[in-house]
């Protein structure tokens, strides 16, 4: 019995000592940046209040930096934002080429390819579009197309308000309208 303690106590021995790193040798399998970012493949974030659920982010990749005091999220190939109302229907829906969310900023700042649409078939395209989170306002002072089939018209105009239902909205600098423009020809005619 004694010798098959002492082997026991030989091979935990072993164990313990032979599986010892440096710290150094941990750190050096990994660069600072590597420490502080996570990556996700085929992300889906819900936002909820009184288990409500309020968004749906869908993504097929992530990349989450950390910092000491936030964190910032990169969307690096695009983003589906869908809105919900209090029925848990969707209301409006927003998808970009790219998007980053700074988390200290409770903003989301999309680019590239940007389209907002809304359930009475209303369609804004733009180059960039950014969301605040606490307000719920979706905002730009950008170049904005805005389709309104059923109403038979298509505004153009720069910088663009509304909330993220996206029932609404304001034009800072309207450029031109279908209906506005037949108007004009009809007054000037």
């Amino acid at each position: 019995m004694r010798i098959i303690n002492f082997l026991v106590l030989i091979f935990l021995a072993s164990v313990f000592f032979g599986c010892s790193n440096s710290i150094d040798e941990v750190e050096a399998l990994f660069t600072e940046k590597d420490l502080k970012m996570e990556q996700a493949k085929d992300v889906e974030i819900l936002y909820s209040d009184s288990a409500q659920i309020k968004l749906k982010i869908t993504a097929p990749s992530l990349k989450r930096y950390i910092q000491r005091t936030s964190s910032v999220d990169e969307f690096p190939n695009g983003v589906l934002v869908e809105f919900y109302d209090v029925n848990g229907k969707i209301i409006s829906w927003l998808e970009s080429d790219y998007a980053i969310r700074k988390a200290k900023d409770k903003k989301i700042f999309v680019k590239e390819n940007v389209k907002l649409f809304n359930t009475q078939d209303d369609e804004l395209s733009t180059d960039e579009l950014i969301w605040d989170e606490e307000t719920g306002e979706i905002y730009t002072n950008k170049y904005v197309r805005i389709a309104q089939p059923r109403r038979g018209d298509t505004l153009f105009g720069y910088g663009f308000i509304a909330k993220q239902e996206f029932q609404r909205f304001q034009l800072n600098k309207k450029v031109s309208g279908t209906k506005f423009l037949e108007l004009d020809k009809v007054l000037n005619n």
